[in-house]
């Protein structure tokens, strides 16, 4: 049975040393025991603590690190079944398909097309993160030129796909420094893919004919020495495949099966002829639970619904998205440009000072601190009342910036007009558009 945080913490040497990278060493036991940290964070904890904190300091799923560079991501290590009971902590990776027999020029192409697909949304930069090398005529050379092309000229993680042991040692060899997953390893080869991927310190990904059968080799891996494991339970039909993904969150995380306490992978590009569907199981997968998509290839109309998904999951439910209070300057603004009042949820001032970029209307825009809520939800709320917006006006520094004295509100938030003109004696508080995109229309007939 695993620990509680008390438990644990009455087993470390409650130094406080910060070297786990958190306060102290209370806090440290509450990671621990959910899921959040690995015992050998700690630089103090004795042999014999280490042996009874074993099963309650693995997080119960494990998370793996695959690439490096600026497109590295890290799979699992989730804690919860539902993203509404805490959170989804990492994002579903995404990637495509490239075959190891692809002419060089159709390479650089794809490649130059690729990392096209990057797109800006909230102000993150929402991207696919990997490309997976399959091995499709047992060609070594050229599988290995692929991978190494692929690490060396572009930002992407690599996925080396061959069941081949030696094609796999120069795939891996090619593209080393780029932390490659080495996905292949099946009942037939485990010792060989196995060794291979401990020699070199990369992760290994492992297909079984089944979710049971996986259990036998995760344990074979672990038993090596291995803890950075991908799996794949086998399934090329959706409604298997899907259950699987099913099985295996709830065994890992409600049974506590260590055995099954790894990050998946899944593969939508074997199980529809056409990327539609394809796009659709992904979909499928990104919500529950898969730790990785891989894609027969990368086309706009498929990726960018995928990356607003994942996005969407991936947030925490608990924590809305938001920006720093401050002023915003758009469109140059001097002395004489109007100013605009908004509330800090990212999208609200993402979607709004677009609509003023937009406009080409020189402005200020002035973001309140409102927790992360939108205009309306904010006012209902209390966190955009007229006082408090006045007060921002005051302190923001705005009025260092410009020689007029008028404040432009958002029309949902109308109500706070009269509130807003008692803080500020002499201002014009005008109400603008309850529409973001009426914004231009209204800033180029003023």
């Amino acid at each position: 049975m695993a620990l509680t945080g008390i438990q644990i913490f009455k087993l470390l040497p409650k130094t406080n040393c910060k070297e786990c990278g958190v306060p102290t060493c209370l806090a440290f036991a509450m990671n621990l025991a959910s899921g959040k940290a690995e015992l050998d964070q700690c630089p103090y904890v004795s042999d014999e603590a280490r042996e009874q904190l074993a099963e309650a300091s693995a997080p119960p799923i494990r998370p793996v690190k695959i690439g490096n560079g600026v497109r590295a991501f890290t799979v699992g290590g989730e804690t919860v079944l539902y993203r509404h009971e805490k959170t989804f902590y990492n994002p579903t990776a995404l990637g495509a398909l490239v075959a190891s027999d692809i002419a060089d020029a159709d390479l650089e192409k794809m490649l130059k097309e690729y990392n096209a697909f990057q797109y800006e949304r909230v102000g993150l930069n929402l991207r696919p993160e990997y490309l997976a090398v399959k091995d499709v005529n047992g060609d070594a050379a050229a599988f290995a030129k692929v991978a190494k092309t692929i690490a060396e000229t572009s930002e992407f993680c690599v996925v080396l796909l061959t069941e081949n042991a030696d094609v796999m040692k120069a795939g891996a060899e090619a593209c080393a420094a780029k932390r490659p997953l080495l996905c292949g390893a099946n009942a037939d080869n485990v010792d060989a893919m196995g060794a291979l991927a401990k020699d070199m310190g990369l992760p290994i990904g492992v297909k079984a004919d089944g979710v049971e059968a996986l259990i036998a080799l995760t344990d074979k891996l672990t038993g090596m020495g291995i803890k950075d494991i991908v799996i794949d339970s086998g399934a090329r039909e959706i409604k298997q495949a899907f259950e699987d993904q099913v099985v295996i969150r709830r065994a890992a995380l409600k049974s506590g099966n260590r055995s099954l306490g790894f990050p998946t992978i899944t593969f939508p590009c074997e199980m529809a002829d056409n990327l539609a569907v394809e796009t659709m199981f992904a979909a499928t997968f990104i919500a529950k639970y898969g730790g990785m998509v891989v894609l027969s290839e990368l086309k706009g109309e498929s990726i960018f619904p995928l990356l607003l998904e994942r996005l969407n999951i991936f947030t925490d439910p608990q924590r809305p998205m938001t920006v720093t209070e401050g002023i915003y300057e758009i469109n140059n603004p001097d002395e004489n440009s109007p100013i605009l009042v908004t509330t800090n949820f990212a999208l609200t001032y993402f979607i709004v000072s677009g609509e003023i970029e937009g406009s080409k209307v020189p402005c200020w825009l002035l973001i309140k601190d409102s927790e992360g809520l939108s205009v309306l939800t904010a006012w209902a709320a209390g966190k955009f009342a007229g006082d408090d917006v006045g007060m921002f006006v005051k302190k923001c520094g705005i009025m260092d910036k410009v020689k007029h004295q008028e404040l432009i509100i958002p029309g949902y938030a109308a109500a706070i007009a009269g509130d807003v003109e008692e803080e500020l004696p002499g201002w014009t508080i005008t109400v603008g558009p309850r529409e973001a995109a009426h914004i231009p229309g209204f800033l180029k007939n003023r």
